[in-house]
């Protein structure tokens, strides 16, 4: 069995990529998390075989000789979503007022806390500083850490989720109603790499060969991902 130390932003992917990967006897052994946790725990010098992360969180583990040089490969990237319960009105989040707007009068919003190290958590803080809405809307948000906001959402603890898309993907009783609008979208880049604390890096290769084909290519994409042609 290897150890995966995988961003939570793959977990609704893994669920089709890890028993295809462990249809020749191979087992994983998923750690999921928010990448920068991902990354902190490794470098801090968490055992594992497998990092799956931001690119340049897992540069940064390169650098430091946590992960191996030359075993990272680009996977897929990924943009911010908005996604409401399921059968609710779409609200307009087309420009960056409307999407203010809708912000403003939603009950309740859930995104992940930035405190907690996810990519949309810390994006979607720095844009409600800039449409000057950060106050207003904390005061009334479901911050979590290490949880899909998309399940917050079907419960019916808020009334908007944001999230990485492909973490919104897939979930029960949610619509995505699209990405955050033009200038305030960030697409994070993901890789996998080969750690150098890894006991089976024979297997760990093989986890990265695969991650990075086509066949798992056309899996990301149909979950929520943007992957190279």
């Amino acid at each position: 069995m290897i150890r995966v130390m995988s961003t939570l932003a793959l977990s609704n992917a893994w669920q089709a990529l890890q028993p295809k990967f462990e249809t020749g006897g191979r087992k994983l052994d998923l750690v999921l998390g928010p990448g920068a946790a991902i990354n902190k725990r490794v470098a801090g010098g968490e055992y594992g075989d497998v990092v799956v992360s931001s690119t340049p969180g897992i540069e940064r583990l390169v650098k430091d000789g946590k992960a191996v040089a030359g075993s990272d490969r680009f996977l897929a990237s990924s943009g911010v979503g908005v996604a409401v319960k399921k059968g609710a009105p779409h609200p307009d989040i087309a420009t960056a007022e409307s999407l203010r707007r809708t912000l403003l009068s939603a009950r309740c919003v859930a995104y992940s806390d930035p405190a907690g190290g996810g990519a949309s958590g810390i994006h979607l803080a720095k844009i409600l500083q800039q449409l000057g809405i950060d106050s207003q809307v904390n005061a009334k948000a479901r911050l979590s850490i290490g949880v899909l906001n998309g399940e917050v959402l079907a419960r019916g603890e808020a009334d908007i989720a944001i999230q990485q898309i492909p973490e919104l993907v897939g979930i029960p009783g949610i619509d995505i109603i699209g990405p955050l609008p033009g200038d305030l979208q960030e697409m994070t880049a993901f890789s996998a790499a080969l750690l150098s604390s890894s006991k089976d890096p024979k297997t760990a290769t093989a986890l990265i060969e695969f991650l990075s084909s086509r066949e798992t290519a056309a899996l990301l994409k149909a979950a929520g991902f943007e992957v190279r042609p």
